[in-house]
Formats: structure tokens, C-alpha cells, sequence
């Protein structure tokens, strides 16, 4: 599943291609993905300026006078900005016809979603979808800091690998990024998260914000060229110490890294760098 550097990659490859146009025809070629696409996005959408394309945790935020898009791309989704004679393949489920404005001939933003646990929703203006609210903070905002994480885990008996991918703690650390991260900070992922020290919440933090920046820098993911109809979706070879690596050698001491499960991932560790 995309993580947080991967969303925010394509947030970024698409903004420049898509803000300020206007949108001609939303074409949907079947009425669900993960939830049915409500019929909003069809009524709403043509006729509308992209104002912005924001992201929201793992949420894709396509701004409009008349309110938002909501989309996620789920396990294997992808967006891409095509030219509209692009051939539709098996799993090209929504195109959003652009405007040609600005000299630039039309194009199609397409939603390819082979798995279709990605979704479409959508959000009237003024208001905040329900899967968006509750959410804690971005972790590379100024609102998340180790400060925040010490006050909030208190008390709290759950591991700290588990507090930290509660979306209503911080968004979008998912289960690559929260291992390293508690690996960098030499923080054992089954501590208990209110037995963690504030200066080891403080080491954590910024190990969250330097890993995910970092990430984002290197594109995240494979998907570099947003006007390709070729290329696949794929991840970016991650640089990684902890994840997916149970039994081999830690990169620090040379141990070899345990693996458990906890709340539902696999999780690696080392039992000697990390407690």
C-alpha cells in the first residue's frame, strides 16, 4: 500500500498538471471502488476549476468552488494525466477530462486501480469528509514533536509501534516508516508506549520527520512520469534497516533481527540496538 512519501510523490508529479484547469466530463466506468462513488463527483465536478491538489495523511484532496474529490489509492492505484486518446485498459475505472486552457492540448486525469481498494469520494465545501476527521496531526507539521508524543502517550499500555500508526496520534506513519523510525531511535517496538521517556520521544520524532522527508525527496516511488500511459506503479527500492529484514544481520551490531507480529503486521527489530 502507498505510504505517505508515496501519496505525497504524486501529489506533487500531478499539481502542476492539473491545478488551474478546468474540468470538462467526469466519465466513471463502474459505480464503485472500495465504497460506492457517489454521484456527487459526476454532478459536481464538470465545469470546475482545480483550485489545489492537497494531501491529507494518505488522502488525495482535489479542490473545487463546489467542494473536493477525496481519492485514495488503495493497494495498486494510480493517477495519471494522459492525452484523452489514450486507449482505456481493464482497469482504467475513472477518467476526469480536462480543459485545454493555456495552449495545452485536452488530457484525461485517469484513475488505474487493478484491485479497487483505492476509492473516489466526496467532500462538499465547507465541510470535512467523516474519514478525515479525528485524524492527529502531519507528522512534518510543527503540530508533531516529541513533546506531543510524550503528553499523549501517557498511560497508554499499547506498543509504542502501534500508538505511533493511530492515525488519531499522527497520520500516515504506516508500518515501513514506524519501523524505521523506532529502529533510528533505538526504541524496542513492543515497549509499552506510556514507558517511553520524553527524550526518547524527542529522538523518535525526529527520526519520523527525517525518515518520511527524506523519502519524499527520493520520489518515494518508481512512478516519476506522470504523463507516461506506460509505466506501471511500483515503490521505490527503499534504503531500509529494519523492514522486511527479520533474521538478517542488524546494520548496527550485527544480530540478528528478531520479527514478531503486533497489532496485525509483521514487525522487525533488533533485541540488542533497540529498547
Amino acid at each position: 500500500m502507498p505510504e505517505l512519501p508515496e501519496v505525497e510523490t504524486t501529489r506533487r508529479g500531478l499539481a502542476p498538471h492539473v491545478e488551474g484547469r478546468r474540468i470538462h466530463t467526469v466519465t466513471l466506468r463502474r459505480p464503485d471502488l472500495r465504497w460506492p462513488i457517489p454521484p456527487e463527483v459526476a454532478r459536481e465536478l464538470p465545469g470546475q476549476r482545480i483550485d489545489a491538489v492537497r494531501r491529507r495523511a494518505k488522502y488525495l484532496l482535489m479542490d473545487t468552488a463546489a467542494g473536493s474529490a477525496v481519492l485514495h489509492l488503495g493497494m495498486s492505484g494510480s493517477l495519471r494525466v494522459l492525452p484523452a486518446t489514450t486507449r482505456v485498459g481493464a482497469h482504467d475505472h475513472v477518467d476526469i477530462a480536462l480543459d485545454s486552457e493555456r495552449g495545452r492540448s485536452g488530457r484525461v486525469l485517469r484513475f488505474t486501480d487493478p484491485r479497487r481498494f483505492g476509492c473516489l469520494l466526496w467532500q462538499p465545501v465547507g465541510q470535512v469528509h467523516p474519514l478525515l476527521q479525528g485524524l492527529g496531526p502531519e507528522p512534518l507539521s510543527d503540530a508533531f514533536d516529541g513533546d506531543y508524543l510524550f503528553a499523549l502517550s501517557r498511560g497508554r499500555r499499547a506498543p509504542v509501534k502501534t500508538f505511533l500508526m493511530d492515525q488519531a496520534v499522527v497520520v500516515g506513519v504506516g508500518n515501513i516508516y514506524a519501523a524505521e523510525s523506532l529502529f533510528r531511535a533505538g526504541i524496542s517496538p513492543l515497549r509499552a508506549a506510556g514507558k517511553v521517556s520524553r527524550e526518547r520521544y524527542v529522538a523518535l520524532a525526529t527520526a519520523v520527520k527525517d525518515i518520511l522527508a527524506y523519502a519524499i525527496t527520493r520520489g518515494g516511488t518508481t512512478l516519476r512520469d506522470f504523463l507516461n500511459p506506460d509505466g506501471a506503479p511500483g515503490y521505490f527500492e527503499q534504503e531500509l534497516s529494519a523492514y522486511g529484514r527479520g533474521g538478517e544481520a542488524c546494520p548496527r551490531c550485527g544480530r540478528a533481527m528478531k520479527q514478531a507480529t503486533i497489532g496485525q503486521r509483521t514487525t522487525v527489530w533488533c533485541g540488542y540496538c533497540q529498547r
